[in-house]
């Protein structure tokens, strides 16, 4: 938040000019007032402080926001959310088996140390990469090598065909982010990538700020989406942390902010009729809300158990609670859209039972005696509260003891990886075109520690089968074992709500907010 003293010298006048202006006007003398100088710097509210900004150390949606301005991945997705190549020059050559894949970067572009990129770098950020990130952690199960060829050339050698690889590769989210070679370090210190923007200082608890990288090397063709050209119209970039929802929406409404994200969608009338100020955005298909169950330790590690918390739950109920606005979601069990290639209503008869005496017949069954369900989740998302406090009312019904544990976000992103201390926390996802990208409880080590014969058995034939028809129909398969085994229940569809300034022109919604191509007008 950009304090009062800022705000004063920036918009308030000095008493020198107000004194000149009276002395003008008495002497009756007719001049153009004068013009302000441009603004060049955007002030961004975000739901939190982030726990890092090393964008491969955490799948929090908030880190992938801020740090996709100043790195850059191999490939990107479109408008359309097809994968295009980013730094890599085009989509890569892949053998007939499907188990190698050669990509040549494009020539020129900078880092922000002043030199330019080449397949070394690449090589050891994606080695990076497959030991940080849970993501990563999980595609390096599917890689035999991966070697420079030559100053441009990767090549990349799989144990056997996995088709999600290149969208993996190109998720902001545990993202695998090029970055200078002699950068690299655990904790990662120097943040030096590719993008428009490159860091300039951090303030924990105040602000991030990026600053314009004058060399940046855009690609050529028409942005779409998180793809083609990328230009820093922006100088600054201040991302600050307003954890509360209520804060955001009253900043917006003075025309605090350039943007704000994630508002609660209560908020909406208030927003449109406040067009001067702030004007309201709807992105949709936004994402989906889900609840995370730990398989490991506790009382949700048995899964007849957690089939039991699934029978109490009434996920229509939680989305109302969560966003109250018909036209902010939709309750349906099927994990992808009709329309998509993954379209399957497989186990989908399991989705919102609301069923409270099955429930409590269940858990009794499977040796449930009173112990308190632990729920984990943060206000900074003001709909994962109100969707916990709903839950925690469907639970009890059904008999279940319940404690809640309402903490910070960056809080919660670090308990939930310690399975001693909860059995479910609440979170949310973007909605995308592949399904391995998310949830990450796919992957293997993501919180939750789902390991299973049946999930392995389901995955492997799904992402080992390139053919997306055929890959359609395996998905249902994938989606019938998450609602039998219940590592975690998708709640369901929602549109997401955030603020804009009139100022700021040409934002493109975007579930990963970016700011490239946006301007202050």
């Amino acid at each position: 938040m950009l304090d009062a003293s800022f705000l004063r010298a920036v918009h308030a006048p000095t008493k020198r000019a107000f004194l000149g202006a009276s002395l003008l006007a008495a002497l009756c003398v007719a001049v153009p007032a004068q013009a302000q100088a441009p603004r060049n710097h955007a002030t961004l509210a975000m739901v939190a402080e982030p726990q890092t900004l090393d964008p491969m150390a955490s799948t929090a949606d908030l880190v992938g926001t801020i740090m996709q301005h100043v790195y850059e991945t191999l490939y990107t997705f479109d408008a359309k959310w097809n994968v295009v190549p980013m730094l890599a020059e085009s989509l890569p050559k892949v053998s007939a088996d499907g188990k190698s894949y050669s990509i040549t970067l494009r020539k020129g572009v900078m880092l922000h140390n002043g030199r330019e990129l080449n397949a070394d770098d690449v090589v050891a950020s994606l080695q990076r990469w497959m030991e940080q990130s849970p993501r990563g952690k999980a595609v390096s199960k599917e890689i035999d090598s991966i070697k420079a060829k030559g100053p441009q050339g990767v090549d990349i050698v799989l144990k056997e065909a996995y088709a999600p690889l290149v969208s993996q590769l190109a998720l902001p989210s545990g993202m695998a982010a090029i970055m200078a070679k002699d950068s690299i370090a655990t904790p990662l210190k120097d943040f030096v990538g590719t993008g428009p923007y490159k860091f300039k200082e951090r303030k924990p608890d105040q602000f991030v700020l990026l600053s314009r990288f004058d060399k940046y090397s855009p690609r050529k063709e028409p942005a779409s989406g998180y793809g083609g050209k990328r230009e820093a119209l922006i100088e600054e970039l201040r991302f600050v942390p307003v954890p509360n929802a209520s804060t955001r929406v009253e900043g917006s409404l003075a025309g605090q902010y350039d943007f704000a994200d994630l508002l609660p969608v209560e908020a909406l009338p208030r927003l449109e009729k406040a067009a001067g100020k702030t004007v309201p955005i709807m992105t949709p298909a936004f994402g989906f809300p889900y609840l995370v169950l730990n398989t490991k330790e506790g009382v949700a590690a048995n899964q007849a158990t957690r089939q039991a918390i699934q029978m109490a739950l009434g996920e229509g109920e939680m989305l109302a609670a969560g966003f109250g606005d018909t036209r902010f979601f939709v309750a349906e069990g099927n994990h992808f859209p009709k329309g998509s290639p993954f379209f399957s209503t497989a186990g989908a008869d399991q989705y919102n039972q609301r069923n409270a005496p099955k429930a409590k017949e269940a858990a009794a069954k499977a040796g449930y005696k009173g112990e308190p369900i632990r729920i984990l989740t943060s206000r900074q998302y003001d709909f994962h509260y109100n969707m916990a406090l709903l839950m925690q009312e469907q639970l009890k019904r059904a008999g279940f003891k319940v404690e809640m544990n309402v903490v910070d976000w960056a809080t919660l992103v670090q308990r939930r990886n310690d399975s001693k201390l909860w059995d479910i926390y609440v979170t949310h996802s973007g909605q995308f075109p592949e399904p391995m990208l998310s949830p990450p409880q796919l992957g293997d080590g993501a919180p939750g520690w789902w390991d299973t014969p049946a999930k392995k058995a389901a995955l492997n034939a799904f992402n080992t089968q390139s053919d997306p028809a055929k890959r359609g129909a395996l998905w249902g398969k994938v989606q019938e074992v998450v609602y039998t085994e219940v590592p975690y229940i998708n709640v369901g569809k929602f549109n997401g709500l955030s603020a804009k300034s009139p100022a700021l022109d040409n934002y493109q919604p975007a579930t990963w907010p970016f700011f490239w191509n946006a301007k202050i007008k």
